[in-house]
């Protein structure tokens, strides 16, 4: 696994950084959400791995807010050196494509996919003590309700929030 970790890294080091040894100094890895989120434990991990491969530092920068945009622009105008990565997400690179009509970066043209690095899966859960114990009876449920029922997600745009 560390090994791939390292192969990716150099991957993205460009043919400028081929001259010199790479990497030479911290490298920065962008996460796109707030400390403590489901993306962050995952970076933090994968920096401790590749810190320890490549024996420099791998800094890991939370940049939330706005959907990940300025994360995303904060990446996109980094020197392509292979110093400044990002987390990417289904958020950043697919969902604000959907929801944005303006987006200030290109998700396809403007990033270098390196690798898959977790997949997640999303649960639907209600309180243990719900009359509703499937997905058809919390339908049912909420035709019952005048206002509906309410639910919580991650933000506005998340896949949770669009599943919602």
């Amino acid at each position: 696994m560390r090994k791939h970790f390292f192969l990716m890294f150099l991957a993205v080091a460009g043919n400028g950084a081929l001259a010199q040894e790479f990497p030479s100094r911290p490298i920065t890895f962008i996460v796109p959400f707030s400390p403590g989120g489901t993306t962050d434990p995952a970076a933090r991990l994968v920096a401790q791995i590749v810190s320890e491969s490549v024996k420099q530092p791998v800094i890991v920068e939370n940049k939330a807010g706005g959907a990940g945009i300025p994360a995303a622009m904060f990446v996109k105008q980094a020197p392509p050196d292979g110093y400044t990565l990002m987390m990417g997400h289904v958020g950043t690179h697919a969902v604000n494509a959907s929801l944005y009509s303006k987006l200030p970066y290109d998700p396809v043209k403007d990033f270098q996919p390196i690798t898959l690095m977790n997949k997640s899966r999303l649960l639907l859960v209600v309180p243990a003590d719900s009359p509703a114990k499937s997905v058809q009876e919390l339908i049912a449920l909420a035709k019952t309700k005048a206002g509906g029922v309410t639910f919580a997600s991650q933000g506005i745009g998340t896949a949770g929030h669009l599943l919602g």
